[in-house]
């Protein structure tokens, strides 16, 4: 189970950049295009349409970030087998079921690691070495103590 939470540590990173990485792409191509609107349009209209553009290019880029935050912030936690990191991946998996395709599957793959039982007991314990208490050997029986006196004396 430790290595299906690296993996989804990983995924998580990697979902989280992608995202972010829209965020930018939205910033640079909105700002493109206010710049394309500022120099061919005459000054009058340029001074209307290229601010808005470049706000609403801003506001995407920081409501992607932002969305990008947890997801990343989670696995790098899932990574280090942080006991926070539990909950919070849960949250962003059940955002990323809204993500079709590849979001279903990371938030279905995600809540079934995270709601496991040795998913949940190597998370609390920070990703110490858990063993189950059915797992132990069973203790040694102690002889029976011969009682005193011995019988037939």
């Amino acid at each position: 189970m430790r290595e299906h939470i690296r993996i989804l540590g990983i995924l998580n990173i990697i979902m989280g950049c992608f995202v972010a990485l829209a965020g930018i792409v939205a910033l640079v191509v909105m700002g493109g295009i206010a710049g394309v609107i500022t120099a061919s349009a005459n000054y009058e209209d340029s001074t209307v349409g290229a601010p808005i553009v470049a706000a609403i290019g801003v506001g995407v880029a920081i409501f992607l970030l932002v969305l990008a935050a947890p997801s990343i912030i989670g696995g790098w936690g899932l990574l280090k087998f942080k006991s926070w990191s539990r909950p919070l991946m849960i949250v962003v998996s059940v955002f990323h079921l809204l993500h079709i395709p590849l979001g279903t599957a990371l938030g279905v793959y995600g809540l079934w690691v995270l709601f496991s039982d040795d998913g949940r007991r190597i998370l609390e314990s920070g990703g110490q070495m858990y063993v189950s208490p059915t797992s132990y050997p069973a203790a040694p029986t102690t002889p029976q103590q011969p009682t005193y006196p011995p019988p037939g004396v």
